[in-house]
């Protein structure tokens, strides 16, 4: 058989997770959290079972939770979604995401991406036919080089894709990165994908700058959610997709034939919970605070700390320590110091590398001192 994904192996993320489990070390490595979730949300889900909604949802997605999230984007963003025609529910972020490329891609379509990328990007795109064209953002700040994104766009280019708060680094867009975008985009007749699956976890009195805010842009937008992230249950694999009418009407051909529809309890639990505003408003502080109490352990150590104000990842730089490629120095920390982290140039095509380990800090207490108490022994 011939393969579709030639190129692709084994995600980092289960390396490191096999790594982990073989030598009994702390991981840091694959981004979900290590607490439990809302107690009240889990009572939901069984509430809703037991009240008989266990057949299938309406695939778009049961109807509260899009009047209920239509209702949160309004309060928060000042923004008018159309709960019928502009969200449809989705098995996770990654999906939504897969989805958007599926809709637009046709073969030869190129598609530019920001690395280091989140690893299913690239799949995403060659499995439906288009080309990659990646761009590195500027090491260390990770900021975005505009003229080169500009430069990289040619007859061929179909779309962009932005993540923000963006993982695997945690920068967050500004509002000049956006307006910057929406030139680009609008100018050259392009489709934008928004991954924003981390809107809530942005520190530093930073603000989302959600691409749904700005209506020229998003006409021309895909704007991908992960209910995941937000209420700590990854798991779940729940998540949706906005987007104009006119283009969601296509997104909608491609997810009736490929999941049709999603788990309904879990719908019908998330549409009560939401009524919570601040189950949502208040994990950006309680992620902050982790971050910032791992930050104070590493502080005395030889890793330097990169710039995230977003995101539950922050990034350390080890060419103080170490002259190791970074995938050596990573099977190192696991082998000898009982830690597993991800080294950064995993999420590199060309596996650029700058001496980078990328942590995970969605963990308890308790974690985040054995984690740190591996790191502060590395040599």
């Amino acid at each position: 058989m011939q393969s579709k994904l030639p190129n692709i192996g084994t995600s980092i993320f289960t390396v490191m997770s096999q790594l982990a489990s073989k030598h009994n070390a702390i991981n840091l490595g694959q981004g979900f959290p290590d607490f439990p979730m809302s107690a009240e949300l889990i009572e939901c889900v069984n509430k809703a079972m037991q009240s008989g909604g266990n057949q299938y949802a309406h695939t778009n997605g049961v109807p509260l939770l899009r009047e209920r999230l239509a209702e949160k984007i309004k309060y928060l963003y000042d923004v008018n979604i159309n709960p019928e025609t502009n969200i449809t529910i989705t098995p996770g972020g990654t999906y939504s995401i897969f989805c958007a490329f599926s809709t637009i891609i046709q073969p030869g379509d190129e598609v530019i991406i920001f690395e280091p990328a989140y690893d299913s990007y690239i799949p995403n795109i060659v499995f439906n036919g288009g080309i990659v064209v990646p761009i590195e953002l500027e090491f260390p700040d990770y900021t975005i080089p505009w003229d080169k994104v500009k430069a990289a766009i040619t007859p061929k280019t179909k779309a962009i894709l932005v993540n923000t708060p963006h993982n695997p680094t945690g920068r967050v867009f500004t509002k000049d990165d956006i307006l910057i975008l929406q030139e680009i985009v609008l100018s050259n007749n392009l489709y934008l994908i928004s991954d924003e699956v981390y809107e809530h976890l942005i520190y530093d009195n930073k603000q989302h700058e959600t691409v749904m805010k700005y209506p020229d842009l998003f006409a021309r937008t895909f704007v991908c959610f992960s209910f995941g992230k937000t209420y700590h249950c990854t798991g779940w694999k729940l998540g949706y997709c906005i987007a104009p009418e006119n283009i969601m009407k296509e997104y909608r051909k491609v997810h009736q034939f490929n999941a049709f529809g999603c788990d309904t309890p879990k719908q019908i639990a998330i549409a009560e919970y939401m009524t919570n505003k601040e189950a949502y408003l208040s994990i950006g502080a309680m992620y902050q605070e982790k971050r910032d109490y791992l930050r104070g352990l590493l502080d005395n150590t030889k890793f330097a700390r990169l710039p995230s104000s977003g995101s539950y990842f922050e990034s350390y730089r080890y060419d103080a320590i170490s002259d190791e490629p970074d995938t050596v120095f990573a099977e190192r920390l696991v082998r000898e110091f009982g830690i597993a982290i991800v080294p950064m140039s995993a999420f590199y095509q060309k596996s650029t590398d700058h001496k980078v380990i990328r942590l995970c800090f969605a963990k308890v207490k308790e974690t985040l001192d054995a984690a740190a108490a591996c790191l502060q022994k590395v040599h």
